[in-house]
């Protein structure tokens, strides 16, 4: 009953931060809230059971420790998006598919390349905020209706996290249940790919039934992408060179 008491702080206080903050609760004060419910948690220790200072040091140094290297990742990830975007290289990646490919698997397409993209990365937030981005415009000067793009775009991210090696979420909870890293993945693989096989089918039977606008929409969406960024072939060894990095 005593456990549960901490729990309970927190429940209150991240209610109240969401009714006095709304949007910005996310900005700070939650995160009070989380020390405020851990300060409680220490409080109790030593004044209910006694407890010394040094159990809770050393567990505090052990999980900061343990996850030290997805915080490093996040600081990479982040790096990594601005870096794609204003290189032109995510805009790049949705132009290329955009030539290649017919516009009724334009869809399924999405859902693939955020994938693709997410497992290189490590990150899904990065994924549609990059690649995301550029795969919208385009999709919407097709004329696809805007909630299918963004379902594709984010059930490949979110598939892609899961699965990366590099994601700051699958390498805190195999290292905080000091499961290796890729026994973690495998058994995350049991799950995920025959929901993303489902996923995949229902874009591919979608991408046969809306109607598109005339290729101009298009070429004029392209137009004004090349008047942005300095878009080019060379671009491409940018997420090449990131998976030989991955590789080695």
């Amino acid at each position: 009953m005593i456990s549960i008491i901490p729990i309970l702080v927190l429940v209150v206080l991240l209610c109240l931060v969401v009714k006095i903050f709304d949007t910005a609760a996310l900005e700070g004060a939650s995160q009070c809230a989380l020390m405020v419910s851990l300060a409680l948690c220490v409080v109790i220790g030593m004044i209910v059971y006694k407890m010394p200072w040094s159990p809770f040091e050393e567990g505090i140094r052990d999980n900061i420790a343990s996850v030290s290297t997805a915080v490093v990742m996040l600081f990479l990830i982040g790096a990594i998006g601005s870096t794609w975007m204003l290189s032109g290289c995510s805009p790049y990646n949705g132009v290329l598919w955009i030539t290649v490919i017919e516009p009724k698997f334009f869809i399924l397409i999405c859902c693939v390349t955020s994938a693709i993209v997410s497992v290189m990365t490590g990150s899904s937030w990065t994924t549609i905020a990059t690649i995301g981005v550029a795969l919208m415009g385009i999709g919407q000067g097709m004329g696809l209706p805007t909630p299918w793009i963004a379902g594709a775009i984010i059930s490949g991210a979110y598939f892609g996290d899961k699965m990366s090696p590099l994601s700051d979420t699958t390498v805190i909870a195999s290292s905080s249940s000091g499961t290796p890293l890729f026994e973690h993945i495998k058994y995350l693989m049991i799950t995920t790919i025959p929901s993303m096989i489902i996923t995949l089918l229902i874009f591919l039977i979608a991408g046969f039934s809306f109607s598109y606008a005339p290729e101009s929409s298009t070429m004029s969406f392209i137009h004004a992408l090349d008047e942005c960024f300095n878009i080019n072939i060379w671009l491409i060894l940018i997420p090449i060179m990131l998976v030989q990095c991955m590789q080695m």
